[in-house]
């Protein structure tokens, strides 16, 4: 009877999250339009390639989540982590205490300065961590510039431009440190510390973590390894699981990664498929809004996130129970194999936060380069 008695209370708690969603009362968002890295614009927006996948289900007539939470084990949800994974091999916190003292303040300092300007940029720089170590591991092969050898890096992939933005920080960041230590500090290593910056200030210091460093530069960077490398916002469950798992990751870190999606800007062109879509099960009032709103010329852009758009917080999850996402790779986080974890995020306070700190360390250990195949640059956007 007292295992019923919590399934019943875990339910009821289901129903009330859903209700916070959003109402469709609010006007459409304002679309926000952040600068595309220098002398890079292309003559027309890219766009995805169509979902490759059969289309979603239609919506149910109920809005009440799915009836298969909680899981089917009855023994209670272990508690939030106490702190992040060990480091990768070859990395560890404090890396620069001796080579670089002030290494991570230097960052840090740059973050907070980008971040209080425009919160966007941080949003940002939380994914150009992301889309670095997805794609020959976290070794800043994302930073490189088209050059005559490679006129095609991986920021010009079409998950990268122009929507990749922070590329600035990254440049000042490294600038201050080879002017206080040179040829110290990797780009790969200002990209992590940048990323962990990020977060802690977007989520006004409830995300506050120890990132492990040690990471060198890579020298490869390929626009046509980022479609087969980074998860598609057309993505599928299946998919999804497998674009992280082949990067050793797990169901529940793409749960808790997917949680960045509280804040930034997306092109409408990411979710377009869903406004079109008979059978979408996005919320109607937002549904409406949206295709006003990217009723425009060219490819607009609007905020992820209506409740809170300017925080890194676990709004994003009640978003994505009460079906007021805009990716079909949101959506699927209400399947049966993740829409537990997804409410114990919302109703366990600090649950994601701490998971997403651990996440982000877990995720910074991907293709780590070494001395033996990378290197320490001295630009950023140049191999050495």
């Amino acid at each position: 009877m007292a295992k019923l008695a919590v399934l019943l209370t875990l339910l009821a708690l289901v129903g009330s999250v859903t209700c916070q969603g959003y109402t469709g009362n609010a006007s459409p968002p304002t679309p926000i339009t952040y600068p595309s890295p220098p002398s890079l614009s292309p003559s027309t927006p890219p766009t995805y390639p169509p979902p490759s996948s059969t289309p979603p289900s239609p919506a149910p007539v109920s809005p009440s989540p799915p009836t298969t939470y909680p899981p089917q084990s009855t023994t209670p949800p272990n508690p939030a982590p106490t702190g992040p994974s060990p480091p990768a091999p070859g990395l560890r916190v404090g890396y620069y205490s001796s080579s670089c003292p002030k290494a991570e303040q230097i960052v840090k300092d740059t973050v907070k300065n980008a971040v209080y300007a425009n919160r966007g940029i941080g949003a940002g720089l939380v994914r150009l961590f992301f889309h670095d170590c997805f794609v020959e591991g976290c070794d800043a092969s994302v930073l490189l510039d088209p050059t005559t050898a490679n006129s095609r890096p991986e920021k010009l992939g079409v998950p990268n431009f122009p929507s990749l933005r922070g590329f600035e920080v990254i440049d000042a960041a490294k600038a201050a440190l080879e002017s206080a230590c040179p040829g110290v500090v990797s780009c790969a290593d200002v990209v992590a510390f940048a990323g962990r910056d990020a977060a802690y200030f977007l989520s006004n210091a409830n995300i506050d973590f120890a990132m492990p460093a040690g990471r060198y530069d890579g020298r490869v960077s390929l626009a046509d390894e980022t479609l087969t490398n980074l998860p598609s916002p057309f993505a599928g469950l299946d998919q999804l699981k497998k674009n992280f798992a082949d990067k050793g990751l797990d169901a529940d870190d793409m749960v808790t990664l997917s949680g960045a999606h509280s804040i930034g800007v997306s092109h409408c062109s990411s979710f377009s498929d869903r406004l079109a879509s008979t059978t979408s099960d996005m919320d109607a009032a937002l549904k409406a809004n949206l295709t006003r709103a990217c009723n425009r010329t060219g490819d607009p852009t609007v905020v992820q996130d209506l409740k809170t758009p300017d925080k890194l917080d676990n709004q994003y999850y009640r978003n994505v129970l009460s079906r007021d996402v805009l990716f079909t790779s949101d959506a699927a986080l209400r399947s049966s194999e993740t829409g537990f974890s997804v409410f114990l995020n919302v109703v366990i306070p600090g649950r994601w936060e701490s998971k997403f700190a651990a996440a982000m360390v877990k995720m910074g250990g991907i293709g780590i380069k070494t001395s033996a195949n990378g290197e320490i640059r001295k630009n950023c956007r140049l191999v050495n």
